[in-house]
């Protein structure tokens, strides 16, 4: 092996009594991208930046419960025995498809009481959505977990024997996985920004172009992946999962972008910075 990508000697750091893990930290760093971002795009539209931070308050922790909530249906096998183990998020174990829908439905919930045009929000907020999921997946390098299959390309990933599957014992180096989502996320983040400011898109558009752009990649990521999963009729619960959200993150788009628009100038474009 001429070259490889290294992994973490530890996922944390002890500061006095407190163990503090990198997944953990990573997550913080992604609702500060997020919000950082979702309220400078909602500002440039002639909105108020603490909308952002307001929904994130509200959306961050149903995030965070539907995201285990997802894990401990689908890998109920994988939640640790400890009594807790429910509760274990500092050890991993979110679903990003459950905090998604989760974190998106309680905040159109608290966008509707502030009285905020809930559609441009959600364009306004992808873009966000995204690079705040691959500052998350740096979190998965830390812990050494979701990588793919072994190769011997010269960016595979290096893991540790003790976080290798069994029968994958004597394959050093595996599929950063973790690598190519970040890499989609920004590429798509910086696509629908694009999008926003050169084709007329009607929101929200662009949340439903995000949904469906992360749901086909996730979809290719589970054929690497070679980390425990249940099954339905041979395929990964979470293949089946990210195949109904493309379909309908698919259709809404269109539907979205064929509905008349009552305004005089007929479909609005929305620009997003």
């Amino acid at each position: 092996m001429l070259a490889s990508i290294p992994s973490p000697a530890s996922n944390g750091v002890q500061v006095g009594p407190f163990d503090i893990r990198y997944y953990g930290l990573c997550y913080v760093v992604a609702v500060i991208a997020a919000v950082v971002i979702t309220g400078h795009r909602w500002a440039q539209q002639g909105g108020e930046r603490q909308v952002a931070e307001d929904v994130a308050l509200w959306g961050f922790p149903a995030g965070l419960i539907g995201g285990r909530l997802y894990f401990a249906i689908t890998s109920w096998d994988e939640v640790p025995d400890e009594w807790y183990g429910v509760f274990a998020v500092w050890k991993g174990g979110l679903g990003l498809p459950g905090g998604i829908a989760a974190g998106v439905l309680v905040g159109v919930w608290r966008l509707r009481r502030l009285g905020v045009d809930v559609p441009r929000f959600m364009d306004a907020a992808a873009p966000g959505l995204l690079v705040a999921q691959a500052i998350g997946r740096v979190g998965n390098w830390f812990n050494q977990e979701l990588f793919g299959r072994p190769t011997d390309l010269p960016w595979g990933l290096e893991i540790a024997s003790d976080n290798r599957p069994a029968r994958y014992l004597q394959d050093p180096t595996f599929h950063p996985t973790f690598l190519y989502e970040i890499l989609w996320d920004l590429g798509l983040a910086l696509a629908l920004v694009w999008l926003g400011h050169h084709r007329r898109i009607r929101p929200p558009g662009l949340f439903a172009l995000y949904v469906a752009g992360y749901a086909i990649f996730r979809i290719f990521m589970e054929t690497l992946r070679v980390d425990p999963a249940n099954e339905i009729l041979g395929l990964r619960v979470n293949m089946w999962v990210m195949g109904i959200a493309f379909v309908a993150a698919s259709a809404w788009f269109v539907s979205i972008q064929r509905r008349d628009d009552p305004s005089p100038g007929g479909r609005r474009r929305v620009r997003a910075a």
